[in-house]
């Protein structure tokens, strides 16, 4: 098994020179493009994506995969501007050589139970996966808190009801932990077959605070051990959010990320996974 480094480089600073200078650094070659100069990958113009796609080049750095927000919206809201989002977002990774979008399943009305919602979610993923699958694209589903593919059991539910080779999942183990789940015990062995995408930061179940891999709850140790074991060769992404997390991103600085690279990389030797 060898695994390759990316990240959310928009934790690092706003300015994207700065993200390149920091993942130099850090021997990393590849970026998980969520937002840069402060704007959301979804609003980036054309211009904006050409400087982004000059500057990747000249610095050696490829795109793992698009951190779009697209499926965070309310189950309730209008559809169709999210799908004409996710063809925007889809011709953007097009032109970054990217062949990942994540995406998610939809905030659920607080209180109210998820599970009234099944039908309505995966008739939605499954139009966003028929546009990805048009373009060459995968879907990545991350587990997120308060939408419907929140927890193990329905994030499996979800892939496998929409059955398409474009929706598969990222797995991320501070987010299973903020909703009382333990993330190698519980979710890993529903999600290891459409395990696609690893996104790494821990958290601490007690009080929810994301904490670099290995410091928490998140059983990252375990998780990597069975994906070498399994012969996962796929990304790893970091998203530290050890400065600020919101519900559209999160900040490190440019310590903060060096920190997380380092408790990855660490782990990494430990468990003899070579990267690149």
């Amino acid at each position: 098994m060898s695994v390759v480094l990316s990240g959310f480089a928009d934790e690092i600073s706003a300015d994207l020179d700065e993200q390149l200078a920091v993942l130099a650094a850090e021997s990393v070659a590849h970026l998980e493009l969520r937002s840069v100069w402060g704007t959301n990958v979804a609003d980036l113009s054309d211009e904006q994506v050409g400087r982004v796609r000059r500057a990747l080049s000249a610095a050696g750095v490829g795109v793992s995969a698009i951190g779009s927000p697209i499926g965070k919206i309310g189950i309730g809201d209008p559809l169709g501007p999210e799908l004409d989002r996710l063809r925007r977002i889809a011709d953007v990774a097009g032109q970054l050589g990217a062949g990942i979008i994540r995406v998610f399943s939809f905030y659920i009305p607080a209180g109210q139970p998820p599970a009234g919602y099944r039908d309505e979610v995966i008739d939605r993923m499954a139009a966003l996966a028929e546009i990805a699958a048009g373009r060459g694209l995968v879907l990545a589903h991350e587990n997120e808190k308060g939408i419907f593919g929140d927890l193990p059991g329905r994030c499996a539910d979800l892939i496998e009801s929409v059955n398409s080779p474009a929706l598969l999942a990222t797995f991320d183990a501070a987010n299973f932990v903020q909703c009382g789940v333990l993330p190698h015990t519980e979710a890993y062995p529903l999600l290891r077959r459409y395990l696609l995408y690893l996104q790494v930061k821990d958290a601490i179940m007690a009080t929810g605070e994301v904490v670099p891999a290995g410091e928490g709850d998140g059983e990252v140790a375990e998780t990597l051990a069975a994906l070498r074991d399994s012969g996962f060769a796929g990304y790893v992404s970091l998203e530290p959010h050890l400065a600020l997390a919101g519900q559209f991103g999160g900040f490190s600085g440019a310590a903060g990320f060096r920190r997380a690279a380092a408790a990855l990389k660490s782990l990494l030797a430990a468990l003899s996974i070579p990267w690149t």
